[in-house]
């Protein structure tokens, strides 16, 4: 572990609000992130959930593996739910209780961009968090915007894998000039937890975007699904960093980058790439680490 990511580990409390008895795939990242997430918030939290894994996760009514209040709502309308639920509140005086949006890739980057753009336009006040397993898992692994350049998925097969880049979510979301937006992996759980702390303080819109590895997706075993996401940031494919009203970046992690291939050869998205591919994909996160550094001024 290098020194920067020792500067990371901070406590985390042992209190839990998601229980034993959820319906996730074994080595879920997003159960994971739930799961930190939560435990940054506390119980006193409000959960918006619409059609995604995470609506299945929690377990059928009236049972749920979750410690805190849930709200399902239409696979588009995360955050404009999210932004009626905390109108509500605040009409019956209620200023304490957290609105948390939690929704995948699909339902952010795709079906609920509208709505996640209005909520940000006006600085709605609640936390949106994306959970990126990186293409529609919950309904058969199919490409979302989110899915990777050259990634396998079952709408994309080898011999079409997938020519368009990633969309850049988090430059969307600093053009809103939202107070505070970050990206975060379940494999830096410290620097989640403080992220997550960091963004109930602040009012109006907090976005998180983090990566939640999906073993079942990334053709991955259940193990190796917490490595796959570590890699992602030490490789900088998914770096870590936060933006503040749009303007301010600070990158959370720096050290001296692996080698791109580290990360894609532990993936069966990832087998049909050749060398000249991966090759392709290591310029292009380098390139893009570049444009970061610029814009936090490093």
């Amino acid at each position: 572990m290098g020194s920067q990511e020792m500067k990371m580990k901070r406590g985390i409390p042992e209190e839990e609000y998601l229980m034993s008895g959820h319906l996730a795939c074994a080595g879920c990242g997003a159960t994971i992130a739930m799961r930190y997430a939560l435990k940054a918030l506390g119980e006193d939290v409000i959960v918006v959930i619409p059609a995604c894994c995470w609506t299945i996760i929690p377990g059928a009514f009236p049972h749920t593996a979750l410690k805190v209040s849930l709200y399902h709502a239409a696979f588009e309308t995360a955050a404009s739910t999210a932004t009626g639920v905390k109108a509500g509140l605040e009409m019956k005086g209620d200023s304490t209780t957290t609105v948390l949006a939690w929704a995948g890739d699909g339902g952010t980057f795709d079906i609920g961009l509208q709505a996640l753009s209005g909520a940000a336009e006006r600085n709605d006040d609640f936390i949106y968090i994306c959970y990126d397993n990186e293409a529609y898992m919950n309904t058969g692994i199919q490409r979302s915007s989110a899915t990777p350049f050259l990634t396998w998925t079952t709408t994309t097969p080898v011999r079409q894998a997938k020519e368009e880049a990633k969309k850049n979510i988090m430059e969307i979301m600093a053009a809103h000039r939202i107070p505070y937006a970050a990206t975060a992996s379940v494999a830096y759980p410290e620097d989640f937890f403080q992220k997550m702390k960091k963004a109930k303080e602040i009012r109006g819109l907090k976005f998180i975007h983090i990566l939640a590895s999906c073993p079942t997706g990334w053709r991955l075993p259940s193990q190796l699904s917490i490595k796959a996401a570590r890699l992602a940031a030490l490789t900088r494919i998914f770096p870590l960093y936060e933006i503040e009203n749009g303007e301010k970046y600070t990158i959370n992690l720096k050290q001296e980058p692996r080698p791109v291939q580290e990360y894609l050869k532990l993936q069966g998205r990832f087998s049909h790439l050749t060398d000249s591919e991966i090759e392709v994909i290591q310029e292009n996160v380098g390139r893009a680490w570049e444009r970061l550094m610029k814009k936090a001024g490093d």
